[in-house]
């Protein structure tokens, strides 16, 4: 029982069920066949409905229920949502598999807008559990089950296909197994006592009381100046460290109960300009502001590609002979782009300076791939150019992750990761109501992947002169400060010599 106890306290014990439920909700056998299945003879729709009523009812609601959720997911302190999430996944899984007609589609939609909204309690919650030093390992390891998950769902789907085991109503009903467990995992998770902006008593109690400590052996403000750029904590928390550092044990002690009941009796409102004031301040970061800014409209545009390619393969080659290899361009696509991340991580590249030519100019080859992919009228080239664009999507965005989190708190590269996301989502939206929705434009899918392709070269051609201008002026500012030493008059002796 010690033994037991030692290890529920431990951080793998949480770890470990949160990637249990991370495999088991991600494993989706179904969705790289998605189109053939609403659009044959289980659901009997047309690829319009699809592509210009059902789909685009996951964006709206995504949009309008993202803010909510966040707001929601540290008030409520992760664990609640993270159920809330497999709810509704199961209720999206469930109403696939039983309804039929355009309006109970649109429903499910709305539910799968939910889901995707609530993934943020997925990431948020292990950093509410887990110390600070382990952040990086639980979170490499919550992504890693992620994409395991994608992929093992991705291949158990061609297997099902291909080998006909299981028909697509078959393969709902195992994904809703599937997701039965995983609910049942997320009611095992415990609870967190704290959270970055509504739940702060313990984490803000615990810091000062650390800081006191290290100060009393390390020493002043080089410990506070080591601290910041080290662990990636608000100035805010440095001050209290130092203040606590300079007073008495008494005093010391007296001043953490004043901290623990003023973080503790945050309202809304204080919680809402306290972000308001951090979203202010980072965004004051010119570069931070230009990596946002690409990340915004480079993941609206791969949200838009992902959504709707299946309809495009469906438009190139109509015979559902090749949509049954949807399966394994969708595994190979997941792990070839997870590989081209991680490569990231051994590269030494000054991205500070190279960053922005990089998102430039590889993203006008993702531009070239989805040209290709439209108008090469090629189920291979579909195939092949979706693969490549997916690795340069993966591969771009792991670079403006980093450079983006590099010196942010905790709290600030959550508040940063949420905005940059809700901008991504409110272009897609207004996208989405433009050009695929039938109340707006409702173009065809080969029109849509021509402005797919153009946006993208949009995007290319703006960072790419950005990206050389940073060169440029990296470039002169080196000359003008070697110039000095070059130009310097000559010694006085030596002239009079």
């Amino acid at each position: 029982m010690e033994a037991v106890k030692r290890w529920k306290a431990d951080w793998r014990y949480p770890t470990t069920l949160l990637c249990i439920y991370g495999f088991f909700s991600t494993v989706k056998p179904l969705e790289p066949f998605i189109i053939p299945y609403l659009t044959g003879p289980d659901k009997n729709l047309t690829t319009e409905q699809v592509s210009n009523q059902i789909f685009p009812v996951w964006t709206y609601s995504y949009l309008c229920v993202l803010v909510p959720v966040f707001l929601l997911t540290d008030w409520l302190r992760y664990k609640p949502v993270v159920v809330f999430q497999c709810v509704s996944l199961f209720i999206t899984t469930a109403m696939l598999l039983w309804m039929e007609s355009v309006p109970a589609m649109q429903a499910m939609q709305f539910f799968y807008g939910v889901v995707t909204a609530s993934e943020v309690a997925y990431f948020s919650y292990i950093y509410s559990v887990v110390d600070l030093k382990r952040y990086r390992k639980a979170t490499s390891y919550c992504r890693s089950i992620q994409l395991l998950g994608y992929t093992v769902g991705s291949v158990l789907g061609q297997l099902f296909v291909s080998f006909n085991l299981m028909s697509y109503n078959n393969i709902l009903v195992f994904t809703l197994v599937l997701t039965a467990i995983a609910l049942l995992t997320s009611c095992l998770l415990p609870m967190p006592q704290q959270s970055m902006f509504f739940h702060r008593r313990h984490t803000r109690q615990k810091t000062a009381t650390e800081g006191t400590k290290r100060h009393s052996s390390v020493g002043g403000t080089g410990y506070a100046a080591e601290h910041t750029s080290g662990s990636n904590v608000s100035l805010e928390e440095v001050r209290d460290e130092e203040v606590q550092a300079k007073d008495g044990p008494d005093e010391k002690e007296h001043k953490a109960e004043d901290l623990e009941e003023s973080v503790g009796a945050d309202t809304c409102s204080k919680v809402l300009l306290q972000v308001w004031r951090d979203f202010r301040q980072c965004y004051a970061s010119r570069q931070l502001l230009y990596w946002s800014v690409w990340w915004a409209m480079a993941t609206c545009g791969y949200n838009q590609t992902v959504n709707y390619v299946q309809v495009l393969w469906e438009h190139v080659q109509p015979s559902q002979n090749f949509s049954i290899y949807n399966g394994g361009v969708e595994a190979a696509s997941n792990l070839l782009g997870a590989a081209t991340a991680y490569g990231i991580g051994f590269t030494e590249v000054r991205w500070e300076q190279w960053g922005e030519l990089a998102l430039g100019g590889f993203s006008g080859l993702g531009a070239a791939s989805l040209f290709l992919m439209t108008f090469i009228g090629n189920i291979w080239v579909c195939y092949t150019g979706y693969v490549l664009f997916k690795c340069l999507y993966m591969l771009l965005i792991t670079i403006a992750m980093y450079q983006i989190a590099a010196d942010l708190s905790m709290e600030r590269y959550a508040l940063v990761f949420g905005a940059n996301n809700f901008g991504a989502l409110a272009l897609q939206t207004i996208i989405t109501s433009v050009v695929v929705d039938s109340r707006g434009l409702g173009l065809g899918i080969i029109p849509q992947f021509t402005i797919y392709a153009s946006y993208f070269s949009v995007i290319a051609v703006v960072f790419s002169i950005r990206g050389l201008f940073t060169i440029w002026r990296a470039q002169r500012s080196s000359k003008e400060s070697t110039s000095p030493d070059e130009n310097e008059p000559p010694n006085s002796d030596e002239h009079r010599l």
